[in-house]
């Protein structure tokens, strides 16, 4: 006999079991089919044979394993530097292992990256994740024709909306006289993607940029630099492309090996072509029956380059000040003394570099999620109950398209929103 309990709270669980039982209550997972087992257990020793046994069963619990109402990742303020993504001490004893490995073993040449070579198969892919931003940019401003998305104009903070929120947030200047309120207007395509910036490096394996030089090497966004780094080749942008290894002379110095003796290369397949960004002049406005599906086609272009992204990070490091967003891409960090955050007179205003992550490179832009589109207008007493999501989603989400799986914990869609303050004042 097999029946099934499906509760909100606990997905949905199968009891397998070899007799007839009652069912349990809906939101309570318990089974005990034999409530008298302790009792049976101490009759073994008793030598006193019980009257009726119960029969060997099998309970068998399948639940649901995706997280529910998860916080948004934590907000750290200008005082606080960010965690490293491993901590020190694992990094130590991880260098520890792999010192220890290697003494018993030759030294091996160092693979690419690392020797000044591509890596052949990760190109295809800084091909794909470039021409994947370019895309999603487009698709937004055709969106945001029929999406309306509101903006401070006193603070970075956005809300995806035909009205602005009503939570008093704004830290803008001269918030206090406002009281925190936000005085909205429409946003545009730069209030959504954050544009991160790097500089540009002609050889990613050459000297660290130095302070007195930080105005004359050009700053781009830096998934473009990463996709560059990557084997994008872009004539505005030039790079070094080396087809021998280096020669290593010791952790901080190398030099080029000699390639005058190579023969010409042969001819290459073509690569893929990069797609260019539509103007806000031609960019025209999609159809009602069209808006779903440039959804869902902005949507899978989103996931696709953030996928992208974190597979060429593992490969081509990216460094990020722990005090401040400045990005770097490249093995080590540029040497400019700009780093304006809590305390940066104790360091000269030199960056503290760490390991990147997706985040540092692609900001989500976290937005308050709208249950309800015949009600956009939000409770400022019912801040507590409403998700959040990045902007993009959301954006795609009131637009027609799915939401994903991976952002229903932030966005809280299992969450009931009271009907009134008094109903919510009753929510234990």
């Amino acid at each position: 006999m097999s029946s099934s309990l499906i509760s909100p709270e606990l997905g949905t669980t199968s009891f397998l079991c070899k007799q007839r039982f009652s069912p349990p209550k809906v939101g309570i997972l318990r089974f005990n089919s034999c409530p008298d087992r302790e009792f049976f257990d101490s009759l073994k020793f008793s030598g006193k044979k019980p009257r009726n046994q119960c029969r060997q069963q099998s309970l068998v619990i399948n639940c649901n394993n995706n997280p529910q109402n998860v916080d948004l990742p934590r907000h750290y303020s200008k005082k606080e530097k960010k965690p490293f993504p491993v901590p020190i001490l694992e990094l130590r004893r991880a260098a520890r292992e792999r010192m220890k490995s290697r003494k018993s073993q030759p030294k091996r040449p160092a693979p690419p990256p690392k020797n000044g070579l591509l890596i052949q198969k990760m190109i295809p892919l800084a091909y794909a994740v470039l021409n994947a931003r370019t895309r999603l940019i487009n698709n937004l401003k055709r969106l945001l024709k029929v999406v309306p998305v509101q903006a401070c104009k006193y603070c970075n903070e956005i809300h995806v909306g035909p009205v602005g929120h009503p939570f008093r947030s704004c830290q803008g200047p001269n918030s206090s006289t406002r009281k925190g309120k936000h005085e909205w207007v429409d946003a545009v395509i730069d209030d959504i993607i954050v544009q991160v910036e790097a500089y540009h490096l002609y050889d990613r394996l050459g000297k660290r940029i130095p302070h007195e030089e930080r105005f004359s090497v050009p700053r781009i966004p830096a998934l473009t630099e990463l996709c560059i780094q990557a084997g994008v080749d872009i004539p505005e942008f030039p790079t070094k492309r080396r087809r021998k290894p280096i020669i290593r002379i010791n952790k901080s110095e190398f030099i080029d090996a000699d390639e005058s003796e190579l023969p010409d290369l042969p001819p290459q397949d073509p690569k893929p072509v990069l797609l260019i960004g539509i103007p806000d002049s031609e960019i025209i406005i999609p159809k009602e029956e069209e808006v779903v599906l440039l959804a869902e086609e902005t949507l899978r272009v989103w996931e696709k380059m953030r996928s992208g992204a974190q597979r060429l990070m593992k490969m081509y490091p990216v460094r990020v000040c722990g005090y401040c967003p400045e990005v770097h891409v490249g093995p080590t960090g540029h040497k400019a003394q700009n780093c304006g955050a809590y305390k940066h007179q104790q360091r000269n205003g030199q960056h503290g570099w760490q390991a990147a992550v997706l985040d540092d490179l692609i900001p989500p832009r976290y937005v308050w999620h709208v249950p309800s589109l015949e009600e956009p207008e939000l409770q400022k007493e019912l801040r507590g109950f409403y998700g959040q999501a990045p902007a993009v989603v959301e954006i795609c989400v009131q637009g027609g398209a799915a939401v994903p799986e991976q952002y229903k914990p932030t966005m809280r869609l299992d969450v009931g929103i009271p009907s009134s303050v008094r109903e919510a004042e009753m929510v234990v």
